[in-house]
């Protein structure tokens, strides 16, 4: 005879096949779903790349073409004079060389604080911890402003120095945030094993922690790259000598120049540029961080989405 926890655990597989074949039953509601999804995500893809592709094909465009079509996908000539232009002077090489300092180390530097910073304060135990923790958050509402900011960098004597597009910025309130969630997930009898084995206090972080924080880490890294990569208003503010000029800020002094506006002192060595030049120039500074993406993409879901709901 048959007891009734027996025949529970018999049907159980039943029940589990049953509910997987009901979920992978298609109805018409969800074949009507799934296509307006599908056009809808098809559609909103198509509005994100259509520009991408159209300074690309711009900059591949001749001069006339471009000035008698105002939006080209696929240019009828392609020609590489843009890019042959951009490339023959050193001023496009030195801000890159600019733009590549300031994004390694930059975001080097900010890594380690802000992970030194949320491994301390995600611990319980650290006396001033909620104070600490609060005046962080704090400044995610209310920010020093602009000129404070400006005039402590100044008595600091980083102006015309790359420190100034590196230090003021070094941790992200909200980077850190994620940060200080993820590390706060990590159980902490792994740690408790690691102090009983003889790891100091550097050593679980340096052998436990950061291996399996990865994921958080290579998605902030790649949130602060992007931003020190696309530094544009520190550099106007703190930068005078042209040779420290970023990326960005060339880039914003091409514009200016091509469009025939006052630049009596801007010294910019490169003449008024076509608009395949612009484009080109365009194309170049935003393909280096179109090459890195793909490589972490695949830790956001678990590095961003993960340690912002924990805690």
């Amino acid at each position: 005879m048959t007891t009734t926890s027996q025949i529970t655990d018999a049907t159980i597989p039943i029940q589990i096949r049953r509910a997987n074949r009901n979920r992978l039953r298609v109805t018409p509601g969800r074949r009507v779903f799934s296509v307006i999804n599908g056009i809808l995500l098809t559609a909103f893809a198509l509005v994100c790349v259509l520009p991408f592709v159209n300074v690309l094909a711009s900059s591949l465009a001749t001069p006339g073409e471009l000035a008698t079509r105002p939006f080209i996908l696929w240019p009828e000539t392609f020609t590489l004079d843009a890019y042959r232009y951009i490339l023959s002077t050193p001023t496009i090489f030195r801000a890159l060389g600019v733009s590549a300092i300031v994004t390694i180390g930059g975001t080097f530097i900010s890594l380690v604080l802000t992970a030194f910073m949320a491994y301390a304060l995600s611990k319980k135990h650290l006396k001033g911890r909620r104070v600490i923790n609060f005046l962080v958050l704090f400044t995610m509402l209310f920010a020093g402003g602009m000129i404070p900011t400006f005039i402590v960098v100044k008595n600091l004597g980083m102006i015309d120095t790359l420190w100034s597009l590196i230090i003021p910025v070094a941790i992200n309130a909200f980077n850190f945030v994620i940060m200080r969630s993820f590390f706060q997930g990590i159980p902490e009898s792994l740690e408790e094993a690691a102090r009983i084995d003889g790891c100091s206090e550097f050593g679980v972080f340096w052998r436990i922690v950061l291996p399996l924080s990865l994921a958080s880490i290579a998605t902030i890294g790649l949130f602060y790259a992007v931003y020190y990569w696309n530094t544009y208003q520190s550099a106007i503010l703190y930068i005078n000598s042209s040779e420290l000029w970023p990326m960005q800020v060339l880039l914003r002094q091409i514009v200016v120049v091509a469009s025939g506006l006052n630049t009596n002192d801007m010294a910019v060595d490169i003449v008024p540029p076509a608009q395949s030049v612009r484009m080109a120039v365009i194309f170049v500074a935003t393909l280096p961080m179109l090459l890195v993406y793909p490589f972490v993409q695949r830790f956001f879901v678990k590095g961003a989405l993960v340690g912002s709901v924990k805690g």
